[in-house]
């Protein structure tokens, strides 16, 4: 829970917008959260003894640590998943990690899995799991695949901020 409330300055502007991890101000993140964080986690960690909320917080952990979104060990955070997959099977989990995936080895790799997910349907009324897929289909230059997801994401979600986040993201394909 301190790592993830490290972050709340950073996940929204002034003006409510949305503002993803990889554009966050990380000098905005509280430090000494993220060092008792990261603190209690390493502990748990030493324990043995331990279950999902641990490997959630060494995922949040990874993110916090490094300065920069280009600087996260996202071969780590694959492997973290890996083992919370195993203590906590759930479609959302698999679609977490198929972004980590995406993000050691390349948008391909995500897209096969998230595509893979939405087959089996289990996240077909989940906004996230078409986001993911259509800014991964964005990445890839697969333009009107990524407007169809980033459509379908808007009208599945739930709130306002998130609805605008997702109409400027298909604003921005025009």
């Amino acid at each position: 829970m301190l790592l993830q409330e490290s972050r709340r300055s950073a996940r929204s502007s002034a003006e409510g917008e949305l503002i993803l991890l990889d554009r966050q101000d990380r000098s905005l993140w509280n430090r000494d959260q993220i060092a008792e964080g990261i603190a209690l986690t390493e502990s748990a960690l030493r324990s043995r003894r331990f279950g999902a909320y641990t490997l959630q917080a060494a995922i949040a952990a990874v993110h916090a640590e490094t300065f920069s979104a280009e600087s996260t060990d996202w071969r780590q955070i694959t492997l973290l998943y890996d083992r919370l997959i195993r203590i906590q099977p759930s479609p959302v989990v698999e679609l977490n990690r198929a972004v980590a995936i995406a993000m050691h080895e390349g948008p391909e790799q995500g897209l096969r899995l998230i595509d893979g997910l939405l087959a089996r349907e289990e996240l077909a009324n989940y906004p996230l799991a078409y986001s993911a897929r259509a800014d991964l289909c964005r990445r890839l230059g697969r333009l009107p695949e990524a407007r169809a997801s980033y459509e379908k994401a808007l009208a599945l979600a739930p709130q306002e901020a998130e609805r605008r986040f997702l109409s400027g993201r298909l604003e921005e394909l025009k």
